[in-house]
């Protein structure tokens, strides 16, 4: 098959433009013939004309299989996929159409020199959570692992979508995954283990990896250098707050602890991810989460809302005027 503008698709969806193009497909803008004013995205997915008839057969047979795992989503940070096809070499994907500007956008309008409110930031990522949590919750798991500001967009009514399923995977009960488009992510945003393309042995710590670098790159208004870098090079990556000293030691640590290189060393779902990020929530050296306040102020009301602490910091508070009384009177 070969899409261009003016084609119509199964006697459907008809070709408006061009949305953008890589080396294993492209992505359209379609209008629904069926639906009127709908308009849609079409995802083009190629495959290798020069495989076997097998390969073919098996990708195809992938192919459909994953891509009613897609049609079954429904969250409100997704866009749907409404309809899925086969045409000889080419895979079709047929998905809700976001309007708006992606994030990459974003960080490209600033002012130069200047950085997005880390105010902001945290808000869009409590929407990405969201989708990626729902993603990682489904049986099988879903793995997006192609995270990037160019993959979240902000629809005109200011909701996350989490778009382009190009590289998505769905784990087996192995927890090894197959996907639907061979690749690798981009490589900003990659995590080690995915380096590999289909041999890497990723989940859903990969998601979080991706997610990191992403943040990272909000905040500083710079991409992070390749995990192969930071690999040789240890002190390759600067510190958030070295780039950017408005943002909170908190959400800093917390991003780090993500973009760790080794699996094992970042959360392990996206629920620690989000409770290290919002509540201060860090594992310690058991793995216990122990709530980490970034001031004693922050520490006191933490500790005046907690039943089991709040006694424990009316007397610490008492002792402690009772000190200065005694310092000032002796």
């Amino acid at each position: 098959m070969s899409i261009s503008i003016g084609k119509t698709l199964k006697d459907r969806y008809l070709i408006q433009n061009s949305v953008g193009k890589g080396g294993m497909g492209a992505i359209w803008l379609a209008a629904d013939n069926r639906l009127e004013g709908r308009i849609c995205a079409v995802k083009e997915i190629v495959r290798d004309q020069s495989a076997t008839s097998d390969y073919h057969q098996q990708a195809r047979s992938q192919f459909h299989r994953e891509a009613s795992t897609l049609a079954r989503l429904d969250h409100p940070n997704l866009p749907k996929v409404s309809d899925f096809f086969t045409d000889k070499d080419t895979d079709i994907l047929i998905m809700d159409y976001v309007d708006g500007d992606d994030l990459l956008q974003k960080i490209e309008n600033q002012t130069p020199g200047g950085f997005l409110e880390e105010n902001q930031i945290l808000l869009w990522t409590q929407q990405i959570l969201e989708a990626l949590e729902y993603l990682h919750l489904q049986d099988p798991p879903v793995v997006h692992r192609d995270i990037k500001p160019s993959n979240i967009k902000v629809n005109t009514a200011g909701i996350i979508k989490l778009v382009d399923f190009g590289l998505v995977k769905v784990m087996t009960p192995e927890e090894r995954t197959v996907t639907i488009v061979q690749g690798r992510g981009t490589i900003h945003y990659t995590p080690i283990e995915q380096y590999g393309g289909d041999a890497g042995h990723t989940d859903l710590r990969s998601d979080i990896y991706s997610l990191g670098c992403t943040l990272y790159h909000l905040l500083t208004s710079q991409p992070p250098p390749e995990a192969k870098i930071r690999f040789l090079h240890s002190d390759s990556m600067t510190p958030i707050r070295k780039i950017n000293p408005n943002v909170s030691p908190r959400t800093e640590r917390a991003i780090h602890w993500a973009l760790s290189l080794h699996p094992e060393d970042r959360p392990a779902t996206t629920n620690a991810f989000k409770s290290a990020l919002f509540e201060g929530l860090f594992p310690d050296e058991k793995g216990v989460p122990e709530y980490m306040p970034e001031t004693s102020k922050e520490w006191v009301q933490h500790a005046l809302a907690d039943p089991l602490h709040r006694d424990l910091a009316i007397v610490s508070t008492l002792l402690i005027v009772l000190a200065v009384i005694t310092t000032f009177t002796a």
